[in-house]
């Protein structure tokens, strides 16, 4: 019924070779600029599919089939609205980008307004991404847990400390081929278990719309603020938190700035769209079809309680997979899903490593520091934050839905950045000391908003941005004009 020796020998096996072969890549770093870049000679199309595999994390892939199985495909409207966040970066933020090197999305804020603004984006992010990262590696655990029948918290500190190792020798090259090697195992496995599944529903495809037919429903036209996936909280909220994560956030603006030029980087961006479009969709269907299954066969549930759809969204996919799937391909999908982990995870440790690195370490330097010794340091700030988010995982194993917990984490901060950089790129009269209050005012207006479930999760961003950009806008026409009533020099001369 569960994992057998053949399984174990492929999960084994996979996690082995993907860690010797992201370890290879050790050789081709000899500086920052390769370890946190990859030297700026990345294809196009391998950063796309990074990307893609990047914001696909193991919650995504047992989450995501459990809000359809528990709903419909309503959820894809949020996806439309990262479709046009990521024409929106691509317009506005990428050129910004490029116009000189930088390492990270925050070096950007220095550059329009000063340290402290940089420091301060900077510092959020390292916040948010460290407690939404560790939100996520709780996924393992779970998935461990329905192959054992018990919870594991060793499986985290196993996947960590392997995700870790490559990380750490290979940076963001070995990251972003590891990435292309994972993506293709997580979604060549979900579509065979989607045929696999299909072939277990009476009349197939019939079948399914049969028993699920109404689940096939997408468009919500509602303006309650409330109901988290309609089409305007989709789309108007799905963008805001689109241009937030992938415009300002450096977990994906690190893939954006590794391309050879603006046109890749823009290349890169908008056809993961596409990519993560139909990713998306494949997952929702899954959900769907699961419903239709458990709907034809009624009778496993009094007689293998163990078959019946679980109660928690997050086990529905991993519980069919290692109950139904022949063996060896059980194996192969939960290495897929475990994949999904080590994607996300090392994205995250490089992130991490290099926002800590560039925004912290060597502005405070007081003379130059040799490039070894620049990199030496990168590696062992990557095992800081490889500790960091494996204890945050651990301290984390008690949330609900991972997939939503991991995007309230991160909408809840993302207004305030995504509003400060674009008082860095749309307006001229924006001053540092004006961004830095209006990113307080918004940070702590979207605590108080999430405190009392003020609106749905995907309004966070749009709303967090809003009050940033306004607050922020006006504070620095009030610092501006009392700099000039007390006799300071126009800054528009």
């Amino acid at each position: 019924m569960k994992f057998n020796l053949l399984d174990w020998l492929v999960v084994i096996f996979y996690l082995t070779a993907i860690t010797i072969y992201g370890a290879h890549f050790r050789k081709k770093q000899q500086s920052i600029r390769t370890y946190f870049l990859g030297g700026k000679t990345i294809p196009a199309w391998a950063l796309s599919l990074s990307i893609v595999a990047t914001e696909t994390s193991t919650l995504t892939i047992i989450g995501t089939p459990g809000i359809a199985f528990k709903s419909n495909l309503s959820f894809l409207q949020l996806i439309i609205g990262y479709l046009v966040g990521r024409i929106f970066i691509s317009l506005i933020l990428i050129p910004s980008y490029f116009k000189g090197e930088m390492y990270t999305a925050y070096e950007l804020m220095q550059r329009r307004f000063g340290p402290q603004t940089k420091h301060a984006t900077a510092s959020m992010f390292l916040v948010t991404r460290a407690l939404a990262e560790g939100v996520r590696v709780v996924a393992i655990a779970l998935v461990v847990s329905i192959v054992l029948g018990s919870g594991a918290i060793w499986s985290i500190v196993i996947i960590s400390a392997l995700t870790l190792i490559y990380t750490f020798e290979g940076g963001l090259t070995a990251v972003i081929w590891t990435d292309v090697i994972q993506l293709f195992i997580y979604l060549s496995c979900t579509i065979f278990t989607f045929f696999v599944i299909l072939g277990l529903i009476p009349g197939g495809w019939h079948g399914v719309l049969a028993a699920a037919g109404p689940k096939f429903t997408i468009w919500d036209f509602s303006w309650n603020f409330h109901i988290p996936y309609t089409f305007w909280g989709g789309v108007i909220g799905g963008a805001f938190l689109n241009t937030a994560s992938h415009g300002v956030d450096q977990l994906i603006v690190q893939r954006l700035l590794a391309a050879k030029n603006e046109r890749d980087s823009k290349v890169a961006l908008l056809s993961s769209g596409v990519v993560i479009f139909f990713q998306f969709a494949l997952f929702l269907v899954v959900g769907i079809m699961l419903f239709a299954f458990y709907q034809f066969h009624p009778e496993v549930i009094p007689n293998h309680a163990e078959l019946a759809p679980p109660i928690a969204g997050d086990r529905i996919f991993p519980t069919f997979i290692v109950t139904y799937l022949p063996h060896g391909v059980r194996g192969i999908m939960i290495a897929a899903i475990l994949a999904a982990a080590m994607s996300n995870l090392s994205s995250s440790l490089n992130a991490l490593a290099s926002t800590t690195v560039v925004d912290f370490y060597r502005p405070f330097l007081k003379k130059e520091v040799a490039p070894e010794k620049q990199l030496r340091f990168s590696r062992w700030i990557t095992v800081f934050w490889g500790v960091v988010l494996t204890a945050l995982a651990i301290l984390s194993r008690d949330v609900s839905s991972v997939l939503e917990a991991g995007l309230k984490i991160a909408s809840i901060t993302y207004g305030s950045m995504l509003g400060v950089f674009l008082l860095g790129v749309m307006t001229k009269k924006a001053n540092e000391k004006g961004s830095i209050f209006g990113m307080a005012v918004g940070l702590a207006s979207m605590l108080l908003i999430w405190h009392f479930d003020v609106v749905a999760l995907t309004w966070y961003v749009l709303v967090g941005t809003v009050i940033t950009f306004s607050t922020g806008y006006l504070a620095s026409l009030y610092f501006t004009h009392r700099k000039l009533s007390f006799g300071g020099a126009d800054p528009r001369r």
